[in-house]
Protein backbone atom coordinates (compact mmCIF):
# COMPACT_ATOMS: atom_id res chain seq x y z
CA UNK A 1 0.00 0.00 0.00
CA UNK A 2 3.03 2.27 0.24
CA UNK A 3 2.97 5.20 -2.15
CA UNK A 4 -0.78 5.50 -2.41
CA UNK A 5 -2.22 8.98 -2.28
CA UNK A 6 -4.39 10.06 0.65
CA UNK A 7 -7.42 9.73 -1.66
CA UNK A 8 -6.57 6.10 -2.36
CA UNK A 9 -5.87 5.36 1.30
CA UNK A 10 -8.99 7.06 2.61
CA UNK A 11 -10.81 3.78 3.11
CA UNK A 12 -7.88 1.36 3.07
CA UNK A 13 -9.09 -0.55 6.13
CA UNK A 14 -12.44 -1.18 4.48
CA UNK A 15 -10.75 -2.20 1.24
CA UNK A 16 -8.47 -4.66 3.07
CA UNK A 17 -11.49 -6.14 4.83
CA UNK A 18 -13.34 -6.46 1.52
CA UNK A 19 -10.37 -8.21 -0.07
CA UNK A 20 -10.13 -10.66 2.83
CA UNK A 21 -13.85 -11.35 2.57
CA UNK A 22 -13.85 -11.64 -1.24
CA UNK A 23 -10.94 -13.79 -2.49
CA UNK A 24 -10.53 -14.15 -6.21
CA UNK A 25 -13.27 -16.30 -7.64
CA UNK A 26 -12.89 -18.74 -10.49
CA UNK A 27 -15.27 -20.67 -12.70
CA UNK A 28 -12.87 -23.63 -12.34
CA UNK A 29 -13.43 -24.62 -15.94
CA UNK A 30 -10.69 -25.70 -18.32
CA UNK A 31 -11.84 -23.29 -21.04
CA UNK A 32 -10.07 -20.20 -22.35
CA UNK A 33 -13.28 -18.13 -22.23
CA UNK A 34 -13.82 -19.10 -18.59
CA UNK A 35 -10.20 -18.31 -17.76
CA UNK A 36 -10.53 -14.92 -19.44
CA UNK A 37 -13.65 -14.16 -17.42
CA UNK A 38 -11.81 -15.18 -14.25
CA UNK A 39 -9.52 -12.22 -14.99
CA UNK A 40 -11.72 -9.56 -16.61
CA UNK A 41 -15.26 -10.67 -15.82
CA UNK A 42 -15.62 -8.74 -12.56
CA UNK A 43 -17.77 -5.61 -12.54
CA UNK A 44 -15.85 -2.45 -13.61
CA UNK A 45 -12.69 -4.19 -14.84
CA UNK A 46 -13.32 -3.77 -18.57
CA UNK A 47 -14.51 -0.20 -18.07
CA UNK A 48 -11.25 0.58 -16.27
CA UNK A 49 -9.46 -0.89 -19.30
CA UNK A 50 -11.53 1.42 -21.52
CA UNK A 51 -10.33 4.42 -19.51
CA UNK A 52 -6.69 3.28 -19.50
CA UNK A 53 -6.70 2.89 -23.29
CA UNK A 54 -6.27 6.68 -23.19
CA UNK A 55 -2.85 6.22 -21.60
CA UNK A 56 -1.63 6.75 -18.03
CA UNK A 57 -4.37 7.99 -15.68
CA UNK A 58 -4.34 9.16 -12.08
CA UNK A 59 -6.60 7.44 -9.59
CA UNK A 60 -8.69 10.59 -9.12
CA UNK A 61 -9.16 10.94 -12.90
CA UNK A 62 -10.28 7.33 -13.17
CA UNK A 63 -12.74 7.82 -10.34
CA UNK A 64 -14.16 10.95 -11.98
CA UNK A 65 -14.69 9.18 -15.32
CA UNK A 66 -16.23 6.05 -13.83
CA UNK A 67 -19.38 7.49 -12.23
CA UNK A 68 -20.98 4.99 -9.88
CA UNK A 69 -17.84 3.16 -8.79
CA UNK A 70 -16.95 3.39 -5.10
CA UNK A 71 -13.45 4.31 -3.98
CA UNK A 72 -13.05 0.87 -2.36
CA UNK A 73 -14.14 -0.96 -5.49
CA UNK A 74 -11.90 1.06 -7.80
CA UNK A 75 -8.85 0.57 -5.58
CA UNK A 76 -9.61 -3.14 -5.30
CA UNK A 77 -10.04 -3.61 -9.05
CA UNK A 78 -6.81 -1.73 -9.80
CA UNK A 79 -4.90 -3.96 -7.38
CA UNK A 80 -6.47 -7.00 -9.06
CA UNK A 81 -5.40 -5.71 -12.46
CA UNK A 82 -1.85 -5.21 -11.23
CA UNK A 83 -1.81 -8.73 -9.79
CA UNK A 84 -3.10 -10.20 -13.05
CA UNK A 85 -0.60 -8.33 -15.22
CA UNK A 86 -3.15 -6.07 -16.92
CA UNK A 87 -1.97 -2.76 -15.48
CA UNK A 88 0.97 -1.23 -13.70
CA UNK A 89 1.34 1.71 -11.36
CA UNK A 90 4.24 4.17 -11.44
CA UNK A 91 5.19 7.57 -10.12
CA UNK A 92 5.58 10.44 -12.58
CA UNK A 93 8.81 12.43 -12.37
CA UNK A 94 8.73 15.97 -10.95
CA UNK A 95 7.02 18.35 -11.24
CA UNK A 96 4.08 15.94 -11.59
CA UNK A 97 5.16 13.54 -8.82
CA UNK A 98 1.77 11.80 -8.99
CA UNK A 99 1.05 8.11 -9.28
CA UNK A 100 -0.56 6.90 -12.49
CA UNK A 101 -1.96 3.61 -13.72
CA UNK A 102 -1.37 2.33 -17.23
CA UNK A 103 -2.06 -0.81 -19.21
CA UNK A 104 0.56 -3.45 -19.82
CA UNK A 105 0.90 -4.97 -23.27
CA UNK A 106 -1.47 -7.73 -22.12
CA UNK A 107 -3.98 -5.18 -20.89
CA UNK A 108 -3.72 -3.22 -24.15
CA UNK A 109 -4.44 -6.42 -26.06
CA UNK A 110 -8.01 -6.16 -24.74
CA UNK A 111 -8.75 -3.36 -27.25
CA UNK A 112 -10.24 -5.71 -29.89
CA UNK A 113 -12.23 -7.42 -27.12
CA UNK A 114 -13.77 -4.09 -26.13
CA UNK A 115 -14.32 -3.20 -29.78
CA UNK A 116 -16.14 -6.46 -30.40
CA UNK A 117 -18.15 -6.07 -27.19
CA UNK A 118 -19.09 -2.52 -28.17
CA UNK A 119 -20.17 -3.62 -31.64
CA UNK A 120 -22.31 -6.37 -30.11
CA UNK A 121 -23.79 -3.89 -27.64
CA UNK A 122 -24.86 -1.39 -30.31
CA UNK A 123 -28.27 -3.08 -30.43
CA UNK A 124 -28.62 -2.65 -26.65
CA UNK A 125 -27.76 1.06 -26.57
CA UNK A 126 -31.20 2.45 -27.34
CA UNK A 127 -32.05 6.02 -26.36
CA UNK A 128 -30.10 7.76 -23.66
CA UNK A 129 -31.87 7.43 -20.30
CA UNK A 130 -32.18 10.39 -17.89
CA UNK A 131 -29.89 8.59 -15.44
CA UNK A 132 -27.18 7.81 -18.00
CA UNK A 133 -23.85 9.57 -17.49
CA UNK A 134 -21.86 10.51 -20.59
CA UNK A 135 -18.31 11.59 -21.32
CA UNK A 136 -17.15 12.79 -24.71
CA UNK A 137 -14.31 10.27 -24.87
CA UNK A 138 -16.75 7.36 -24.44
CA UNK A 139 -17.49 7.86 -28.15
CA UNK A 140 -13.82 7.19 -28.96
CA UNK A 141 -14.04 3.42 -29.42
CA UNK A 142 -17.21 3.53 -31.57
CA UNK A 143 -15.58 6.17 -33.79
CA UNK A 144 -12.42 4.10 -34.05
CA UNK A 145 -14.57 1.24 -35.32
CA UNK A 146 -16.25 3.62 -37.78
CA UNK A 147 -12.85 4.80 -39.08
CA UNK A 148 -12.00 1.24 -40.05
CA UNK A 149 -8.47 0.70 -41.36
CA UNK A 150 -7.55 4.38 -41.64
CA UNK A 151 -4.39 5.55 -39.91
CA UNK A 152 -3.65 8.95 -38.43
CA UNK A 153 -4.33 11.43 -35.67
CA UNK A 154 -7.96 12.59 -35.63
CA UNK A 155 -9.38 15.34 -33.45
CA UNK A 156 -13.10 15.06 -32.66
CA UNK A 157 -15.26 17.99 -31.53
CA UNK A 158 -18.59 17.16 -29.90
CA UNK A 159 -21.14 19.08 -27.85
CA UNK A 160 -19.83 17.36 -24.71
CA UNK A 161 -16.18 18.14 -25.38
CA UNK A 162 -13.12 17.43 -27.47
CA UNK A 163 -11.02 14.29 -27.70
CA UNK A 164 -8.57 12.80 -30.16
CA UNK A 165 -8.02 9.38 -31.71
CA UNK A 166 -4.86 7.58 -32.76
CA UNK A 167 -6.45 5.61 -35.58
CA UNK A 168 -4.47 2.54 -36.57
CA UNK A 169 -2.02 2.97 -33.68
CA UNK A 170 0.09 -0.12 -33.25
CA UNK A 171 0.98 0.60 -29.63
CA UNK A 172 0.40 3.19 -26.95
CA UNK A 173 -2.75 5.20 -26.21
CA UNK A 174 -5.55 4.83 -28.74
CA UNK A 175 -7.35 8.02 -27.71
CA UNK A 176 -7.06 10.95 -25.33
CA UNK A 177 -9.07 13.77 -23.81
CA UNK A 178 -8.76 17.28 -25.19
CA UNK A 179 -7.34 18.61 -28.46
CA UNK A 180 -4.84 16.54 -30.40
CA UNK A 181 -1.19 16.91 -29.40
CA UNK A 182 0.16 18.79 -32.40
CA UNK A 183 -1.56 19.23 -35.72
CA UNK A 184 -4.03 16.40 -36.38
CA UNK A 185 -4.37 14.73 -39.76
CA UNK A 186 -8.09 15.51 -39.68
CA UNK A 187 -10.64 17.26 -37.51
CA UNK A 188 -14.20 16.01 -37.23
CA UNK A 189 -16.96 18.30 -35.97
CA UNK A 190 -20.35 16.73 -35.32
CA UNK A 191 -23.22 16.86 -32.89
CA UNK A 192 -23.91 14.25 -30.28
CA UNK A 193 -26.97 12.91 -32.10
CA UNK A 194 -24.87 12.10 -35.17
CA UNK A 195 -22.12 10.55 -33.07
CA UNK A 196 -24.70 8.47 -31.24
CA UNK A 197 -26.17 7.26 -34.54
CA UNK A 198 -22.70 6.24 -35.71
CA UNK A 199 -22.07 4.54 -32.36
CA UNK A 200 -25.33 2.58 -32.64
CA UNK A 201 -24.44 1.45 -36.14
CA UNK A 202 -27.44 3.27 -37.60
CA UNK A 203 -25.28 5.56 -39.73
CA UNK A 204 -21.87 5.04 -41.26
CA UNK A 205 -19.27 7.74 -40.89
CA UNK A 206 -19.02 7.99 -44.68
CA UNK A 207 -22.76 8.58 -45.03
CA UNK A 208 -22.71 11.11 -42.18
CA UNK A 209 -19.98 13.09 -43.97
CA UNK A 210 -21.84 12.93 -47.29
CA UNK A 211 -25.04 14.14 -45.58
CA UNK A 212 -23.22 17.14 -44.13
CA UNK A 213 -23.69 15.93 -40.57
CA UNK A 214 -19.93 15.67 -40.04
CA UNK A 215 -17.57 18.46 -41.03
CA UNK A 216 -14.09 17.27 -41.94
CA UNK A 217 -11.22 19.76 -42.03
CA UNK A 218 -7.54 19.30 -42.76
CA UNK A 219 -5.28 19.04 -45.76
CA UNK A 220 -3.83 15.58 -45.22
CA UNK A 221 -4.56 12.48 -47.34
CA UNK A 222 -6.62 11.16 -44.42
CA UNK A 223 -8.83 14.26 -44.33
CA UNK A 224 -9.28 14.06 -48.10
CA UNK A 225 -10.16 10.37 -47.86
CA UNK A 226 -12.77 11.06 -45.18
CA UNK A 227 -14.31 13.90 -47.19
CA UNK A 228 -14.47 11.91 -50.40
CA UNK A 229 -15.52 8.64 -48.78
Amino acid sequence: MLGFTKWELGKSNNMSRLRRMSPRRSYDQYCSAARALDTVGDRWTLLIVRELLAGPRRYTDLHADLPGVSTDMLASRLKDMERDGLATRRRLPPPGAAYVYELTARGGALLPVLQALGAWGEAELGDRRPTDAVRAHWFALPLLRALGDTTGLVEVRLDEGVFHLHAGAGAGPVYGDGPAPGEPDARLSLDTATCTAVGRGELSLTDAVRAGRVEVTGGSPLAKELREG
